[in-house]
């Protein structure tokens, strides 16, 4: 294989979490130099790279099939004087790195999510070897020191984009294999975040969105020359919050929006609460996880948050911001937990009103403690549990819906819909929106008049705004 032979097609299928979604437009731009460009299916790619999540039930499993499928178009390509390599990149590569290629020996290279900057160097060992390559370290340096600064594409930018400011996690819930596969938290410096987005917003991205197992303990090397009066309260005068961060990013010409995700509620502090009120850019909308409602179950989760803990969190921040809708993420189902713990956590959802949510029944993920705790729930009274709570959580989520009804709402366009001449958006609050015969194109943020509501979308149109209809800024309680 010559490594910088032009032409070369690079196919990434990407599983799981936005933050592989950013990993595997940084593996592309990474390749790009070396000659690979991107395609849209497997079928002729020279390069397939496999960008996996760990997360959800049988996510190996599923793998492990779509490399059979793989093996074929290997085989065929092989027969024809050809070559693909194939590799499996994130974090089933991480925990099940020599299982990979032990049950698919047909792999080329298995990578782990903080080796992937170094993925010039694992096909050159590849073309030194001639045989499987596997690098799944956590090496001593950030791998984001080591991607290009200069590989956006302005016609491939789109109008939102994820931007990785901080990766890893040590809270070590024990249902989680994330601190196994992501490693110790790193947070990125200011100073690289706000580069980024600069070049983004030149690109034409309009919305970010800030990423990390645990953004909101951001806590990055402030730029140099800052002024350390204006540094966040961290503890030390060298570091920025999330909340500071955020500040600096709304100046940006061009970004218009910001979100992030996913926070955890202990490290919720009361700078980046105050930026909810304070920075218009960042959206009334805030994934704050809460997993349970039973202080027991929690404790057993080892999250460092209680149920009172959650509750004045969102009463701070809807204080901060009257009309922030809150999502969240809850588990059911945990090692030991008994109706009461159940009724606790519907109790809590209902009193806490979310405008959206996911939610799952408990799956053992190995080498984690919570797969060796006693008390396993049965697979029956998880999908009672789940089937009564995700009843309240659609409901209120189909409520909130419905009361946006005859509100406007500013709505980014970002994809075409369905219907010949249909757009699809996203409002404040991340619902789709859909806009029949729009007087603007993709990238626009246009006022829609809301006029029906469904469980997962809404519908809005143009021609309301002529009578003079009031947007979202009336800060509305959600």
């Amino acid at each position: 294989m010559k490594n910088r032979q032009l032409g070369q097609k690079l196919y990434i299928k990407t599983y799981g979490c936005q933050m592989n979604v950013y990993d595997s437009g940084r593996m592309a731009d990474i390749l790009a130099p070396l000659g690979y460009a991107l395609v849209d299916g497997p079928e002729d790619a020279d390069m397939v790279i496999l960008n996996t999540c760990h997360i959800r039930e049988k996510a190996a499993e599923k793998v492990y099939s779509e490399l059979g499928r793989l093996k074929r178009l290997k085989t065929a390509r092989e027969k024809q004087g050809g070559r693909m390599i194939l590799a499996v990149a994130g974090c089933v590569a991480q925990a099940e790195s020599e299982e990979i290629l032990d049950r698919a020996p047909f792999v080329d290279m298995v990578f782990g999510p903080q080796a992937y900057h170094r993925l010039p160097e694992l096909l050159a060992a590849l073309q030194r070897a001639g045989k499987a390559v596997l690098n799944t370290d956590f090496p001593p340096e950030p791998k984001f020191d080591h991607l290009p600064k200069d590989a956006l594409d302005p016609g491939a930018a789109g109008t939102s984009a994820f931007l990785t400011v901080q990766e890893g996690c040590d809270k070590f819930c024990t249902f989680c294999v994330v601190p196994y596969t992501r490693g110790a938290e790193y947070s990125r410096p200011a100073e690289d975040v706000i580069a980024e987005s600069g070049r983004l917003a030149a690109a034409g991205v309009r919305e970010i969105t800030l990423l990390g197992q645990n953004v909101n303990n951001y806590h990055g090397a402030e730029p140099p020359g800052t002024t350390r009066a204006g540094s966040s309260g961290t503890g030390s005068l060298e570091t920025w919050g999330l909340g500071r961060l955020i500040r600096e990013l709304g100046k940006i010409d061009g970004i218009e929006r910001i979100r992030y995700t996913t926070s955890y509620p202990a490290d919720m502090n009361d700078e980046l609460i105050a930026a909810h009120g304070d920075v218009p850019e960042l959206m009334p909308f805030l994934h704050l996880p809460m997993q349970s409602g039973s202080d027991t179950v929690l404790k057993a989760m080892n999250r460092r948050h209680t149920a009172d803990d959650y509750r004045r969190l969102a009463g701070l921040l809807r204080e901060a911001r009257p009309d922030i809708g809150l999502s969240s993420d809850f588990i059911v189902g945990f090692p030991g937990e008994t109706d009461a713990d159940f009724d606790a956590t519907l109790g809590l959802v209902e009193e806490i009103v979310f405008v959206q949510a996911y939610s799952f029944k408990y799956s053992q993920r190995p080498g984690t403690p919570a797969a060796a705790m006693d008390g396993q729930i049965p697979e029956t009274v998880k999908s009672e549990r789940l089937e009564a709570l995700r009843d309240v959580l659609d409901a209120q989520q189909l409520a909130f819906n419905r009361s946006c009804v005859g509100r406007v709402l500013p709505v980014l366009l970002d994809r075409p819909g369905r219907k010949p001449g249909q757009l699809v958006g996203r409002s404040p609050y991340m619902q789709a929106v859909h806009v029949d015969d729009p007087i603007e194109g993709p990238g626009a943020i246009v006022r829609l008049a809301i006029t029906a509501a469904h469980a997962n979308s809404l519908k809005g149109g143009v021609e309301a705004q002529e009578a003079g209809a009031e947007p979202v800024e009336e800060r509305a309680t959600a």
